[in-house]
């Protein structure tokens, strides 16, 4: 099963070019679910019909990457970036380009690096460019132009063993992949239950509202990532450790009613699980929560090392336990949960 998560992770999916990660997420998950919608957005919505309350889970398809600013006559591509990340990252990465017909390859650099001179500065977004080879008019010519989408290029693998996973787009497609297999396993839940993956998560969360206001869910999950700090003398999320309850981040608090409830659930079924408290960062789950009325919500996440880069790492041991706690979450749910 875990091969799917390497197909998710080598779909091409940036902000806003989320159509090939969503037909994969519609090819496995229909013969699990009753019906599956596309909403004006491009949210993907399964649903398996039941009786209140309405639950939903989501995870965002898209992943960060980069658009084509501009194009000098000697070819060089400028670019802006698509979501959130260090820019000494991209030094030397090869990445892929959206062309008229399929992907061209490319590499980030600069013009010291391209001419083997010293490097006396840390290098921002507007010193590098993507070298292809082609001066400009060959590049218009294979479809590259402004507004041309960019995805980084990895490759996605096991490290030393299939317990760990490293490569690109592990936020959220990591998300993508427990719903799909959780869609595979919940059989006998009454709840009406809705798996929605999300767009452009990545640039505002706003996939999230969007599908949240049409469903209306009366209590909802993120199923996300978080970044592991286990390189730190005192670790609080390390991969390995389990799944990760968010209790704040920097833009919301959980819902206390369905985090001790999923810390009951986690205790109850022996799932090792990580309690997070961040100042940093925010899900979709704030979006979903500020719905309407407002929806009680909390975050369960993945903890990643290296996240927002080419070469993340995780763990499956923490996924396969996030899934069998959602499993055991969504078999005994409360009726109803509102802040106390």
């Amino acid at each position: 099963m875990s091969e799917l998560l390497l197909r998710l992770m080598n779909t091409f999916g940036v902000s806003g070019h989320e159509e090939e990660v969503r037909a994969l997420i519609q090819k496995e998950i229909k013969p699990y679910v009753d019906s599956i919608e596309i909403d004006p957005l491009g949210n993907l919505i399964a649903r398996k019909t039941g009786e209140k309350p309405k639950v939903m889970l989501a995870a965002h398809m898209d992943e960060i990457g980069l658009m084509v600013k501009s194009i000098t006559e000697k070819g060089h591509i400028r670019f802006s970036e698509i979501g959130g990340f260090q820019p000494i990252n991209l030094i030397g990465h090869t990445v892929k380009l959206r062309a008229k017909e399929g992907f061209m390859d490319g590499v980030i650099t600069t013009n010291e690096i391209n001419n083997d001179y010293d490097v006396l500065h840390i290098p921002r977004v507007r010193d590098m460019y993507i070298d292809t080879g082609l001066r400009k008019n060959d590049l218009e010519r294979k479809g590259i132009e402004i507004g041309s989408y960019i995805s980084f290029e990895s490759k996605n693998t096991w490290l030393g063993s299939k317990d760990l996973v490293c490569g690109k787009a592990l936020d959220d497609r990591i998300g993508c992949y427990m719903l799909i297999e959780l869609a595979k396993r919940v059989k006998n839940v009454q709840n009406e239950l809705y798996f929605v993956f999300t767009v452009q998560e990545e640039i505002g969360l706003y996939g999230a509202k969007t599908s949240a206001y049409e469903i209306e869910p009366d209590w909802a999950l993120a199923v996300d990532t978080t970044n592991a700090n286990d390189a730190n003398e005192e670790p609080t999320k390390s991969i390995g450790s389990g799944p990760c309850l968010t209790i704040k981040d920097q833009e919301m608090i959980s819902n206390k009613c369905i985090t001790d409830w999923l810390k009951e659930a986690a205790k109850k079924n022996h799932i090792p699980l990580q309690i997070e408290v961040s100042n940093f960062g925010t899900t979709d789950a704030l979006n979903i929560s500020m719905t309407k009325g407002g929806v009680p919500s909390a975050v369960l996440s993945i903890a990643i090392r290296n996240p927002h880069t080419t070469n993340g790492i995780a763990h499956m041991k923490d996924i396969q336990n996030g899934i069998d706690l959602l499993e055991a979450v969504l078999k005994g749910p409360p009726s109803k949960c509102l802040p106390r």
